[in-house]
């Protein structure tokens, strides 16, 4: 019998790849006696950089070549960002383990280090986020909003080469990449309320390999877990993906879970936002009902317009 052997899929990207070799670290550390491999899957997200990606597909673009390579066993994990993954994944995988979240908020990056109140009126701020757009637009409506795709280099290169006064990325990447210096401002989640997921990393594994779930055993973070399935169940609930602006963001103290989620036009004149409390434990419930009480505030109009357009 050959002697086991891990391999983990990954896209390309450098922070991708920092998560996939930190997930690496982590899996050898614990088993040093099982090597661990690390394979590059290019997917159409990474291939399409010029369209925005509601209008091609959305965030399964980033996802799809990984979980085939996981279902053909050409892989035995998939490391993901969590904000990245679809609601809908084949029914064969599961989200084995969520590592410990990162900062889950969102983070501007600016010219001469303006902050976002302090850009003057009509700056051109770069982001390819509709949830990210519908918001500043609502807190700003003055703000000129550009589309913004790449991987995180290119996105802060185009701070100087696209002539934008500010770009708005997640800050768990650039912290995990080692550009913190580079934030300007971590933006407060009553301006920005977080994607589902944000600041997390997910390992997807098949559902019967068994053995192999149990070596990710140790690295989920049971708190950040259920914040995240509070996350997709308000996401879940409102049938909603990249194409429509959600934000879904759940916290934990001491077995208390506070979960807060919105809906907004696209054009952030309309947003509809609420919060519920309850044990950890109703995680997925708790965040159902928020997003019941959303769709009967008047998201359903707001899901019914944008997808009809």
């Amino acid at each position: 019998m050959e002697p086991r052997k891990i391999k983990i899929g990954s896209r390309g990207s450098p922070l991708a790849l920092w998560q996939a070799n930190w997930i690496k670290g982590q899996l050898e550390s614990q088993n040093p006696d099982i090597p661990v491999e690390i394979v590059i899957i290019k997917t159409s997200g990474d291939k399409i950089q010029d369209v925005p990606l509601a209008k091609i597909g959305g965030k399964g673009l980033f996802v799809k070549e990984i979980e085939e390579a996981l279902l053909s066993k050409d892989v035995d994990f998939a490391v993901h960002s969590m904000k990245d993954m679809p609601i809908k994944f084949p029914f064969a995988l599961c989200i084995a383990s969520v590592t410990k979240r990162e900062n889950p908020f969102d983070a501007l990056i600016s010219k001469n280090d303006i902050k976002l109140d302090d850009l003057p009126k009509g700056a051109k701020i770069g982001t390819g986020s509709l949830r990210r757009i519908s918001q500043l637009l609502h807190y700003r409506p003055d703000l000129d909003l550009v589309p913004l795709r790449g991987n995180l280099e290119t996105r802060i290169k185009k701070l100087e080469t696209e002539g934008l006064d500010a770009i708005i990325l997640a800050a768990a990447g650039l912290i995990r990449m080692g550009w913190e210096e580079q934030i300007s401002e971590i933006i407060s989640p009553e301006i920005l309320l977080p994607a589902m997921g944000q600041g997390a990393v997910g390992i997807e594994a098949r559902k019967n390999d068994v053995d192999n779930q149990i070596l990710l055993a140790d690295m989920d973070d049971e708190n950040t877990h259920l914040a995240l399935d509070a996350e997709r169940a308000i996401v879940t609930q409102l049938e909603g993906g990249c194409n429509v602006p959600i934000g879904a963001f759940a916290t934990i103290e001491e077995d208390e879970m506070t979960v807060k989620g919105l809906v907004a036009s696209l054009d952030g004149k309309t947003i509809y936002k609420k919060e519920v409390k309850g044990n950890k434990v109703h995680a997925i419930n708790l965040g159902k009902e928020l997003g019941n009480e959303l769709l009967e505030m008047g998201g359903d109009k707001i899901m019914q317009e944008i997808h009809s357009s």
